[in-house]
């Protein structure tokens, strides 16, 4: 039955107490406090403020202390709150002290009773503690200092106190769960007491108060929202500690780091209007994407040194998603706080950059695969997010923006990278290097080159959210996107490399595996339709022209794979203006001496034209009549044969110009090879020469112009060049003879009819004293002949062979196959097999062994070069029809990416050097000449020089003629022969080049010339 207390039992007892020196005796009395069931609120005040100058080290008499406290912490007793939050300061101050003690005599097998005495009376804390902080809420916002800095310290003391306990959970770990528990329990009432100060204040009078001048709002007022602002800055400060001591014990304490986190950015978004200032937020970003970093570390550091299996998905999962909170609270943050986080924008930079390296070499080895799709799930755009907080934001300047941008894309970033391993760098062991580059490093670090195309990808892939600015920004920075990807690593890894890509939308959302090629053509097509109804549209058209003749291939498969998927996909008004605009460039470039030249400017301008053409009907037809028209200029025909050998689709013309045109390509060639003679030969000076037998040998090619349109004539065709080649002629006749030799080779070799006509075997005899015996076999011009004669070859097969040594025919076969698989050049070795493989099938030959010399290049030992077998050719001969036969595999050597490297610092090399030249020609300044003082002036040699020329080629004919005299009279002398020969066709083409020097010399001088 409860009794009303008197002041004078209450002060006995509590004299009694501060007299008695036995612990059980105070014990006792701590009990009789109890009975005081409705002490007054003055008396209560008296005992808790009794309690607190207590100075009690024993947990039993604490225990007894608290519970008295708890029995009127619920009452509605506000009074002596201040008096409460004292003595809890204290007995969190001794439990403090109390845990370490406890926890490192935890491990010398203390007394069990003594250990689970405390920590009982650390849970009775917590509750209390909690209680007060409840009771706080309910409580208006104290105004005296004295209480002001109670409640903080209060707060301060107990977030000590549950950071203590975080640090020594692993010590305490029979009594860590509920500790936890109840540590959370305080946390939580902790953040509400804050939100309901802050709901508490009026904060539009504190922003509508002008700066430094506090006398606009009354003193209490101040000292309410300095009080608020205070208690939430410790609050912040306290928990990003508590976040960051939970995060070292690898992520386990899950509950903790969830309302630590979490806490951390309630607070600051509810104060976000006065904190500010008050609060250092990039250094809690810093510090959430040092976490990021550190976790990934130390997963790269135990998958680099123990992999022996494939990673299961939710060992994965594990690893990850720790990183995962981390990235996502940093971004919530950053979010809130855009301008703090700019400060910080190279530490941001460089974990978005780190995360996109580390996905790369996930995905490079094998037994990783399943934690890079783990990882591309997780953290991928989770790290574009906390980069987008700083480009979509606001409140960040555009100068800034841009800065950020060139930061991670900067020129520099690729020239200064060109020291370093080309190969290795991409292994097990940089998983964990990566983490290990600074922000000052970064620039220049090899390690992270295709992070940063990745990145730029990833950029390309979410550029729907960005600003309209930052989307022509990222346009500009195209050229450094295709200057990256001549380096020969990125180069290398590009074509070799699959990555994981999110396919799909919604609940439909996978991640497929996909060349990384592929991928970042994807991206930049995605960007296209997101740019194409800005004004950002302009810039990426500009950059497409600009790079239309690119000199890397790669790069300019990637522009040319754009303006297909803008020509596909674009309305016809803007198709229809972009060819004709091509078609008037074309126009422009177009001369006699480039349309054979498969690497000029006219035919990389029709093979673009020829890409874009094959879309439509219309389109093709436009292209045609555009650039054909009448068809009676000299460069109309120019610019349609350019087209014609880029594979211009015949086939999508309209019936009646479909027609028209292959009609016009049989009746010019016919018409060609019916007027080929030697005079007509002979008196040939134009680079035109020949066009017909191109353009025919292009259709054919691409199978638009049918073979039973061309008859016999064309084996007699061939006969003619063959003769006219063999024999000793100018230069520039050996040169026409050399083109259509070889584009006549091609044309037979589309005709299997021709194959089976009596005809067919003079040509072979023919071609057999042209390459193996004949006095032009050492040409250099001929050995250009081979590839198209291997081609020729190859048909061979449907001809009927008579297997005998008598047959002129058959020895001629032999020769001609044995002079091929002799050819040590890898690409004629390819094309030679590839030959015979095809003649192999379909012959009727039973003897295929005489075609095979025993000196065949494939026959020799390939690590010496020394030992020759049958043996080894057939094997060669077996693995390479094998592998014909075979699925391709996305799965290169290592030999195969070193010769990749190599072959992209060659292009790298070359693309520079083009680069420096086009400079040096931008830079170089026209230089005006009196056209009428030297229009008419001729630059003339002196006498002796023109006559030296003539003499020269009068000898060299008189040598020629004397050699091949003396090779019908001297069979034995055939080596010392071919050395004369190899060593006259120097003489001839150095002749021809003294010979050319002085014609040039009589040319008018330019009206206008340019230094």
């Amino acid at each position: 039955m409860e009794r009303k207390s008197s002041s004078k039992e209450l002060q006995n007892v509590l004299q009694a107490i501060k007299s008695s020196d036995v612990v059980e005796s105070r014990i006792e009395l701590f009990d009789k406090l109890r009975d005081f069931d409705l002490l007054e609120k003055s008396d209560l005040a008296s005992v808790l403020e009794y309690f607190t100058c207590l100075d009690i080290s024993q947990c039993m008499l604490n225990k007894t202390i608290l519970s008295v406290a708890a029995k009127y912490v619920d009452s509605d007793l506000s009074e002596c709150l201040v008096q409460f939050l004292a003595l809890e300061i204290k007995a969190s101050g001794w439990c403090g002290k109390h845990l370490k003690m406890t926890a490192m005599s935890t491990e010398e097998s203390q007394e069990e009773e003594h250990s689970n005495l405390f920590f009982q009376v650390l849970l009775d804390l917590f509750s209390l503690s909690a209680a007060s902080t409840i009771a706080l809420t309910r409580h208006p916002v104290f105004v005296d200092d004295a209480s002001e800095a109670i409640v903080e310290g209060f707060i301060l003391e107990q977030l000590n106190l549950i950071k203590d306990v975080v640090s020594e959970i692993k010590r305490i770990s029979s009594f860590g769960s509920e500790a936890l528990k109840a540590a959370q329990t305080v946390i939580d009432t902790i953040m509400r007491l804050c939100k309901g100060y802050f709901d508490a204040v009026n904060w539009d009078l504190c922003d509508a108060r002008p700066e430094k001048d506090e006398n606009n709002i009354d003193s209490e007022g101040a000292k309410i929202m300095n009080h608020v602002t205070n208690i939430t800055k410790c609050t912040i400060d306290k928990l990003c500690e508590l976040g960051i001591v939970a995060a070292n014990d690898g992520g386990s304490l899950v509950t903790i780091l969830n309302v630590s986190w979490k806490g951390v950015v309630t607070l600051l978004q509810q104060g976000k209007r006065v904190l500010k200032e008050m609060l250092s937020v990039q250094d809690i970003i810093v510090t959430l994407i040092s976490l990021v970093n550190e976790t990934l570390r130390c997963v790269a550091e135990t998958w680099s040194s123990s992999l022996k299996e494939t990673i299961s998905i939710t060992e994965a999962r594990r690893a990850f998603l720790p990183s995962k909170f981390y990235l996502t609270t940093a971004v919530k943050i950053s979010s809130l706080y855009p301008c703090q986080a700019y400060l910080v924008f190279k530490e941001v930079t460089l974990c978005v950059l780190m995360i996109s390296t580390f996905r790369i070499l996930l995905s490079y080895e094998k037994l990783l695969n399943t934690a890079s799709e783990v990882f591309s799930e997780l953290l991928v755009k989770t790290s574009m997010d906390l980069l987008n907080s700083l480009l979509n934001s606001a409140e960040v300047k555009r100068e800034l923006k841009f800065e950020l941008l060139d930061w991670l894309f900067s020129d520099e970033s690729c020239s200064n990278s060109t020291n370093g391993d080309s190969i290795s760098f991409y292994c097990m062991t940089s998983m964990v290097e990566i983490f290990s580059v600074s922000c000052e490093a970064m620039p220049e670090a090899r390690l992270l080159l295709l992070g940063r195309v990745a990145l730029f990808h990833n950029l390309l892939r979410y550029s729907m959210v960005l600003e309209e600015d930052i989307k022509i920004k990222i346009t500009r920075k195209f050229r450094w996107f295709l200057d990256m990807l001549v380096d020969e690593d990125v180069y290398s890894f590009i074509l070799d490399l699959q990555i994981p890509v999110p396919y799909g939308s919604g609940k439909t959302l996978e991640l497929v595996w996909q060349p990384m090629f592929s991928a970042l053509l994807h991206a930049l097509k995605t960007f296209m339709i997101v740019v194409s109804s800005s004004f950002v549209w302009a810039e990426l058209e500009a950059f497409l022209l600009e790079n239309l003749f690119h000199p890397h291939f790669l790069c300019w498969e990637i522009v040319m794979e754009l303006w297909c998927f803008l020509v596909r996909y674009a309305e016809m008004d803007m198709v229809n203006g972009i060819i004709d605009k091509l078609c008037s460039l074309m126009k422009l470039l177009e001369s006699p001496e480039s349309v054979l030249i498969p690497g000029s400017p006219l035919r990389k301008l029709a093979r673009i034209i020829c890409l874009l053409a094959n879309g439509t009907q219309s389109m093709a037809d436009c292209v045609y009549s555009s650039v054909v028209g009448d068809g009676r200029s000299q460069l109309s025909s120019i610019m349609y044969v350019a087209l014609l050998l880029e594979g211009f689709p015949l086939n999508s013309l309209s019936d009646n110009i479909r027609s028209t045109a292959k009609e016009k390509i049989i009746t010019d060639y016919f018409g060609f090879i019916e007027s080929f003679d030697d005079k007509v030969l002979a008196t040939c000076s134009s680079d035109t020469f020949g066009i017909p037998v191109h353009a025919l040998s292009a259709s054919l090619q691409a199978q638009q112009v049918c073979v039973s349109d061309v008859d016999m004539k064309t084996l007699k065709f061939l006969v003619a060049i063959i003769r006219n080649f063999r024999n000793p002629v100018e230069k520039i006749i050996k040169e026409q003879c050399h083109k259509l030799l070889s584009e006549t080779l091609r044309i037979v070799s589309n005709m299997k009819h021709l194959y089976k006509s009596d005809e067919m075997e003079g040509v072979i005899l023919e071609l057999q004293n042209l390459f193996v015996s004949g006095p032009a076999a050492s040409r250099t011009q001929l050995y250009q002949c081979k590839p198209y004669l291997a081609l020729f070859m190859g048909g061979l097969g449907d001809m009927e062979v008579i297997e005998s040594d008598d047959c002129a025919k058959s020895s001629a076969l032999w020769e001609l196959y044995h002079m091929l698989f002799k050819e040590r050049h890898w690409a004629l070795v390819h094309l030679a097999i590839a030959a015979f493989g095809y003649f192999a099938a379909r012959t009727t030959c039973n003897q295929l062994w005489r075609f095979v010399p025993q000196n065949a290049s494939l026959s020799y030992d390939l690590m010496t070069g020394n030992e020759a077998s049958e043996e080894r050719f057939m094997s060669e001969l077996k693995a390479f029809l094998e592998k014909e036969r075979a699925l391709l595999t996305a799965t290169p050597s290592m030999e195969q990416l070193e010769l990749l490297v190599k072959e992209g610092r060659m292009l790298k090399e070359m693309v520079q050097k083009i680069s420096s030249m086009h400079i040096e020609a931008t830079e170089c300044e026209s230089m005006e000449i009196d056209v009428d003082n030297v229009s008419n002036k001729r630059r003339k040699l002196p006498d002796g020089i023109s006559r030296g020329v003539e003499l020269l080629q009068s000898g060299l004919k008189v040598i020629g003629d004397g050699i091949s005299q003396w090779q019908g009279n001297h069979f034995e002398s055939s080596e010392l022969r071919d050395k004369l020969l190899s060593h006259l066709s120097c003489l001839e083409d150095v002749v021809a080049l003294l010979t050319g020097l002085a014609g040039t010399a009589g040319m008018n001088v330019n009206k206008r010339i340019k230094c």
